[in-house]
């Protein structure tokens, strides 16, 4: 049965939602609504669909293997390519293997995806977004209020906290190199993201947004196999994430309009499953179709369980859950 905690935290979700839906439609967002079955799942590396079996009565055709989707952003840039100016959903995600304090394999999630604007402008609506969802649901907190919000470089971060400085490592040998010198052991199988992500989860994310709201911008290119390359230092992604008391509460970035640039990213994403041992997904060529037709255009994906647990300062998701897995 949920406790006092859990039923509190269910009042100020319906609190929460209400007030998201009320700024974004102020700033222009229209609401979407894309499956939660489909065909193609994301291919990021480290994260596992759940799969379905589909066999149809109505009709003689063979099963089939359907996902329930990690993210709801192959559909939604299928709106954006077909005209869609500024939209937004709330929706449930899954990721199998997910379970932790900060993890449910069943969660939800805020997407909304402008056209027309970069990762400039997401930053500037989340910002006015959560600064008025604080305000509705825990007006004491105080902690989303003060806008804007600090902007700090993932190299200087990562620089200030290891001492290694990725703009002398565009490769993961030169990385190994660096690391070997500082007396940092990074293992011989381990690709430059993780290599990168593993030392970043161990020395960098825990300090980030002590003091207040912190978009940590501008990731390696490597780490953002969706978001366009910047203009003026190619090695360095238009990608952003917000961090509060070092707990990750979104992820956006400028979206790559490059077919084949996207294809190509995907071909190797899929390949880097394949030697972790992970399902090589099929590519999802209605998604690779809308990027080839996208305007310019950037996005967000917020974890809202997590943006309520930090709203209402609890550091168990499974206390803004009315039924967290572990209770099934």
């Amino acid at each position: 049965m949920p406790n006092p905690r859990q039923w509190a935290s269910s009042r100020a979700r319906r609190a929460l939602y209400a007030s998201l839906r009320v700024t974004l439609g102020e700033l222009g967002y229209e609401e979407v609504e894309t499956p939660l079955l489909v065909p193609r799942p994301g291919m990021e590396p480290h994260i596992n669909a759940f799969e379905v079996d589909f066999t149809s009565e109505m009709d003689p055709r063979p099963p089939s293997t359907l996902y329930f989707h990690t993210s709801p952003e192959y559909a939604m840039k299928r709106l954006l390519a077909d005209g869609a100016g500024a939209i937004f959903q709330i929706c449930k995600v899954f990721r199998n293997g997910e379970l932790s304090d900060a993890h449910n394999p069943e969660f939800s999630m805020l997407e909304f995806y402008r056209s027309g604007a970069d990762y400039h402008r997401i930053m500037e609506d989340l910002e006015q977004l959560l600064a008025q969802a604080e305000a509705v649901v825990n007006d004491a907190t105080r902690a989303f209020r003060q806008v804007p919000y600090q902007r700090l470089a993932f190299r200087d971060a990562f620089f200030d906290a290891t001492g290694l400085d990725l703009r002398r490592c565009p490769d993961v040998l030169s990385l190994r190199e660096q690391a070997r010198q500082l007396g940092i052991s990074i293992g011989p199988e381990a690709s430059f993201e993780d290599a990168v992500g593993h030392l970043f989860v161990q020395k960098v994310e825990q300090n980030l947004g002590s003091n207040g709201p912190i978009f940590l911008i501008e990731y390696p290119a490597p780490m953002a196999s969706l978001a366009r390359l910047k203009s003026e230092d190619p090695s360095v992604a238009e990608r952003f994430e917000l961090y509060v008391r070092g707990r990750e509460l979104a992820n956006g970035f400028s979206e790559l309009t490059d077919v084949k640039e996207q294809r190509r990213r995907l071909l190797e994403e899929q390949s880097q499953r394949r030697l972790a041992g992970r399902p090589p997904y099929p590519l999802d060529e209605k998604f690779l179709d809308a990027v080839s037709r996208l305007p310019p255009c950037s996005g967000v994906a917020v974890g809202l369980d997590r943006l309520l647990m930090t709203l209402l300062q609890v550091d168990r998701i499974q206390d803004v859950l009315l039924f967290p897995a572990h209770l099934f």
